[in-house]
């Protein structure tokens, strides 16, 4: 469904451009799927804020997702898509012959009354949205998102509305995988993947139209740092309007650190030996 639009009596809904798929069910989540979110409103365990601009917003309950799907060759059947107002993806509530009850990410194109299946290889051949193998048993070209980092841990990649990765093949144990952001990284190949693309991909594109819908969500406003006094911004202060301070100034965050054209990935990450190719198209330092 495209997005929704409103005719402007208001001022907010001239610019209101919402995202309410048709498949969405209407319903209460599953009871015994959600547990109680508490809500820091960005401060650390000593009261201390340490994420800015969070805080307010509608009281929610978390979705327990089942990103391991680690319950092998047993068919679920799709019994609902819902909305998670934890995360832009749309979830699938599953339900397993035995009667347990799962969340998936609901991938693009899994429709209500569907079966899907988490196996250790495919037997017919037939690869579905929603459908969990490990990377090894999938062919090239195919696109995947829930991904695993490490086998057996769970999904970490791939999880937002609309992401996907490109399985390019595998070799010596390891796939190598193209991610949204143009990346190319190798990862265990026992690592499981779902088939296909996250869902709900219409999502980028909403406009929430008025300021208010924002503190709905739980996010506070924020004050650009040239518009700051010098004693609270780097960025602030200057007769008039300037770019930055009384002179031409680097952009940085409140406490001096960088933020355009600076590497801020650590030299010593360990992943590093695992990149083949970074997001900008060169190859990881020390690699040529």
């Amino acid at each position: 469904m495209p997005l929704k639009t409103f005719r402007p009596l208001t001022p907010s809904l001239r610019y209101t451009a919402l995202n309410r798929p048709d498949e969405i069910v209407d319903k209460r989540p599953e009871r015994g799927l959600t547990e109680h979110k508490h809500k820091t409103g960005g401060r650390n365990c000593y009261g201390r804020l340490t994420s800015r601009r969070r805080g307010g917003g509608h009281k929610q309950l978390y979705r327990i997702i089942d990103f391991k799907r680690d319950k092998i060759d047993a068919r679920a059947k799709v019994a609902a898509i819902e909305y998670d107002p934890n995360r832009t993806a749309l979830i699938a509530l599953i339900v397993y012959a035995d009667g347990t009850k799962n969340y998936i990410l609901a991938p693009n194109g899994l429709k209500v009354g569907e079966t899907v299946i988490s196996a250790t290889k495919c037997e017919n051949n037939e690869y579905r949205p929603g459908d969990a193998y490990p990377l090894e048993t999938i062919p090239p070209s195919t696109r995947v998102h829930a991904v695993e980092l490490i086998p057996g841990r769970g999904a970490q990649m791939a999880r937002a509305a609309g992401a996907g990765m490109e399985l390019i093949g595998v070799e010596n144990g390891n796939a190598q995988l193209k991610l949204p952001s143009g990346e190319m990284r190798l990862v265990n190949a026992k690592c499981r993947a779902t088939i296909g693309e996250v869902g709900n991909a219409d999502h980028i594109n909403e406009s929430l139209g008025k300021a208010g819908r924002n503190r709905w969500l739980g996010r506070r406003p924020r004050v650009r740092g040239m518009a700051m006094n010098p004693v609270d911004h780097p960025n602030g202060g200057g007769q008039g309007k300037s770019k930055g301070g009384g002179g031409r100034q680097q952009v940085v965050s409140p406490w001096g650190q960088l933020a355009k054209g600076f590497p801020t990935r650590r030299r010593s990450q360990r992943s590093n030996s695992l990149i083949l190719v970074r997001k900008n198209g060169r190859p990881p330092r020390g690699k040529k």
